[in-house]
């Protein structure tokens, strides 16, 4: 101690000086060092808290935006689905109404053909006993003779009526039968009871001018006078 009092040092003065600087480092460490380490602490934990939660956001971010991609293009397939669906649709519709209005129109225009045979039928029909009356006067003159009401009556039968003789060996399921005059329904009954077929068609032609022609299936028999006279030109060559 001595020596250090010879070099001008006061050991009391020194030790009282490292006293208080332990005082006050005890101190300033139990109240600044301290708190301020805990703060930094507190705030480093924090940082690093708010760097977590902002991955997890952006990864929470990257889901959702996926996910919103996902669904909007389920969303867009769906709406094409749906339009293409709409369209077919629409063309179906379109087909179909385009497909009704030519049925109507293909019905109005065979009601109208069925409404004017019947019409040109009922006419004919008016006109069978004017034509049978100017062919039996023609008879007449011809043969130089009056022929008595029911032999009149038979020969119209037979030219407009007569049942080839060859019709009874056909055979089928349904027959056509065209006439140049509508036949009368005793006629037709005389008809079906020589074809011995349950469904027959009867068709009239005037450009047959008399006689019948019967169809068979493939089948035909034409004893029609228009068939005869072209038999007959055939013949002629």
């Amino acid at each position: 101690m001595g020596a250090l009092g010879n070099l001008g040092i006061n050991i009391g003065y020194l030790l009282m000086q490292i006293f208080i600087f332990t005082i006050l480092f005890l101190v300033l460490r139990h109240f600044l060092y301290s708190p301020i380490m805990n703060t930094l602490e507190s705030r480093k934990e924090r940082i690093a808290k708010g760097l977590e939660d902002a991955r997890q956001a952006a990864i929470a971010r990257d889901k959702a935006d996926a996910e919103a991609k996902k669904i909007l293009d389920a969303a867009r397939a769906e709406a094409a689905k749906i339009r293409q669906e709409a369209t077919q649709q629409a063309e179906d519709s379109r087909k179909g109404i385009v497909a009704e209005a030519e049925r109507e129109a293909r019905a109005k225009v065979e009601a109208g053909r069925e409404d004017a045979e019947e019409e040109r039928n009922r006419i004919l029909s008016d006109l069978r006993d004017q034509v049978a009356a100017i062919s039996i006067a023609a008879a007449n003159k011809l043969v130089g003779d009056a022929l008595d009401e029911k032999r009149q009556r038979t020969l119209i039968q037979e030219f407009f009526a007569k049942v080839p003789e060859g019709v009874a060996g056909m055979r089928g399921e349904t027959a056509e039968v065209t006439s140049a005059l509508p036949l009368t329904e005793a006629e037709k009954q005389k008809v079906q009871e020589m074809l011995r077929i349950s469904t027959v068609k009867y068709k009239v032609n005037p450009n047959i001018l008399g006689g019948l022609i019967v169809r068979v299936g493939d089948e035909i028999v034409d004893n029609s006078v228009s068939g005869q006279m072209n038999a007959l030109r055939e013949t002629l060559r």
